[in-house]
């Protein structure tokens, strides 16, 4: 059962990686980021002198890097979808608007990661400044009035935060996501939740196909009642472990996909979740983390919830546009 082995080493590969990235990334002075910074100094130490300053290139200025990297995967996933799954699909007659629905879901994902790269966060300058600052009331617990923000020598509205990476104050700032190169506030909130919407649909929708297409071959096979003879020459009934054996010799790259959509379908759907919460509750990532690490009573801060209907209003229709509109 060496594949096994070997899957495994990929799934913690890539688990890493993704919890790697989001510890590198986070930018608060908690215990866990201090004892981060401390082993990055000690490493510094040995590394070669390339390598923080290509970190700070990807993760502390605006960089393109992970947005060609989002759509080489797409790419690859896309590429071993329509060179090996699809022709298989087609074969065994599995229903045809099922098998073709990824490329339907990734034509609408792709559209909202256009929208999310190139949409305006809702920039605060000197010239709008004035328009921001009546937009949102000063709670006095997370947002003060008359607080300055001394890079862009403005006033700072509530609900708003300077982003280091972009340089600039961002409205309702939810937070800078590299994936599209741009931060998330509250201009383009709506586009990155139908983006985080559609790209985890895609990787369901990818997933369903290449599960009903592997059901499908043992099905077809009758390998579920089939026997081999052990090492020891004893006749076995066929087992999960043995399928997925079969399965992945024969289609290693199907199986190798299926697991990574297996993978980011959790992380994608759990993170899709949390942002669809913060927005019918009215909240921003910067806020819900503020109010965490305060600890604030549930009843000391009221918060800019309008009730259900007016958050999701608030999303879709932010109320700047109104102010543009008159």
């Amino acid at each position: 059962m060496d594949f096994l082995w070997l899957f495994l080493t990929y799934v913690t590969f890539l688990i890493v990686g993704i919890f790697a990235f989001c510890f590198l990334s986070e930018r608060s002075r908690t215990s866990l980021d201090r004892a981060l910074h401390r082993a990055g100094a000690i490493l510094s130490l040995v590394l070669p002198a390339w390598l923080p300053r290509r970190y700070k290139s990807c993760f502390q200025t605006r960089n393109g890097a992970f947005v060609i990297l989002h759509l080489i995967l797409d790419i690859l996933v896309f590429a071993e979808y329509s060179w090996e799954v699809l022709g298989y699909c087609l074969e065994l007659e599995i229903s045809r608007p099922f098998i073709f629905l990824p490329y339907i879901c990734i034509s609408v994902n792709l559209y909202f990661f256009y929208r999310c790269c190139a949409a305006d966060p809702g920039i605060v300058n000197k010239k709008n400044e004035a328009s921001y600052v009546q937009l949102y009331e000063y709670d006095c617990i997370l947002f003060h009035p008359e607080q300055q923000c001394p890079t862009c020598q403005i006033t700072k509205p509530a609900r708003s935060k300077h982003c280091r990476v972009c340089g600039c104050c961002i409205h309702r700032f939810d937070h800078h996501c590299v994936w599209v190169n741009n931060c998330i506030g509250g201009l383009n909130i709506r586009y990155f939740l139908i983006y985080l919407i559609s790209l985890t649909l895609t990787a369901v929708s990818l997933a369903a196909v290449i599960m009903a297409f592997l059901l499908k071959v043992v099905l077809l096979s009758h390998m579920m009642s089939a026997a081999y003879i052990d090492p020891e020459g004893h006749e076995q009934m066929v087992n999960i472990a043995f399928i997925i054996q079969h399965l992945f010799l024969t289609f290693p790259r199907i199986v190798f996909t299926l697991g990574f959509l297996g993978i980011l379908v959790l992380l994608l759907g759990g993170y899709s979740s949390f942002l669809l919460y913060l927005c019918l509750s009215n909240q921003t990532t910067n806020e819900w983390h503020k109010q965490k690490g305060r600890s604030l009573a549930l009843d000391s801060r009221k918060g800019y919830s309008k009730g259900l209907w007016g958050n999701i209003q608030e999303i879709f229709q932010p109320p700047i546009c109104h102010k543009k509109d008159r």
